[in-house]
């Protein structure tokens, strides 16, 4: 598997670059910066993230699969091409309804 580094400047497929793993969420720092971050997630059937909040927006995308969002109480589904805007410190979920792969983009304010 490629680092970050080396798809500089390459197309890639999102959804082959983290691989499901059973009963498990795996992650894949693609970039890292001051002013944000990319990451992609492979969650597995029925695993999730507890609720918590960040102290800045962040955009989750879904590459592969079906993911049930918690936000401020309320259910968000998202599917396949979907995208869902979580606003900062707001209380947010998430669960996997059928193993689903997403990228997730953090915007850090400055």
């Amino acid at each position: 598997m490629k680092t970050a580094d080396e798809l500089k400047a390459r197309a890639i497929g999102l959804k082959d670059f983290v691989e499901y793993t059973a009963g498990s969420v795996v992650s894949k720092t693609l970039i890292d910066k001051k002013i944000g971050t990319l990451t992609l997630f492979a969650f597995d059937a029925g695993q999730g993230l507890s609720e918590h909040t960040a102290p800045y927006d962040a955009v989750v995308q879904i590459l592969d699969g079906e993911a049930e969002l918690v936000i401020a109480g309320q259910t968000v589904k998202a599917r396949t091409g979907e995208l869902v805007i979580m606003p900062s410190k707001v209380p947010h979920a998430m669960r996997a309804v059928q193993r689903f792969k997403m990228l997730l983009t953090m915007i850090r304010e400055q």
